[in-house]
């Protein structure tokens, strides 16, 4: 009931689908789900170093071998959700995370789409990671992820976002 007056139930039911079917070691697991009658449970992987963004933010900045490391297992996570059709839509420091051994892991499909055939209009995400096509209204696709990852890059070697 909650969950339906909040607006917000189509869009969980979307990404618990959408993560539940994606299977890739830098994707955070989805286990399973459990609910009851005012809240929502997602058993998920366990990423024990947490949020990328408070690394970040403890260091300042990565050098180029870390940020590299980042920036391909990243890639290869995109490639594979792009492959099954997914798009994302929110790729920044806070929705990826690392597991014990410091792999990053994307998390937070709250914005992503199945969108085999279609260009999307929604617009989505963190200001500073959205691309010109979706701050302009224009009909996006998978191409906005890579903007993103284009934006992360940058804020791992600088430091800040390039359009803060």
């Amino acid at each position: 009931a909650q969950l339906s007056k909040a607006g917000v139930e189509h869009q969980l039911r979307r990404e618990i689908e959408i993560q539940a079917h994606l299977r890739h070691p830098n994707i955070l697991r989805l286990y399973g789900y459990f609910y009851d009658s005012t809240r929502i449970y997602l058993i998920l992987e366990f990423a024990a170093k947490g949020e990328l963004y408070k690394e970040l933010q403890k260091c300042g900045q990565f050098d180029e071998k870390r940020s590299a490391k980042y920036i391909r297992s990243l890639a290869a996570a995109l490639d594979y959700c792009h492959s099954k059709h997914v798009i994302h839509r929110d790729i920044k420091p806070e929705n990826l995370l690392l597991d014990l051994r410091g792999e990053l892991k994307i998390a937070d499909f709250g914005w992503s789409v199945h969108a085999p055939h279609s260009r999307r209009t929604t617009l989505c995400g963190t200001l500073d990671y959205l691309p010109p096509e979706m701050i302009e209204g224009k009909p996006h696709n998978q191409m906005v992820d890579v903007w993103s990852l284009g934006i992360l890059m940058y804020e791992f070697l600088v430091g800040s976002p390039p359009f803060e």
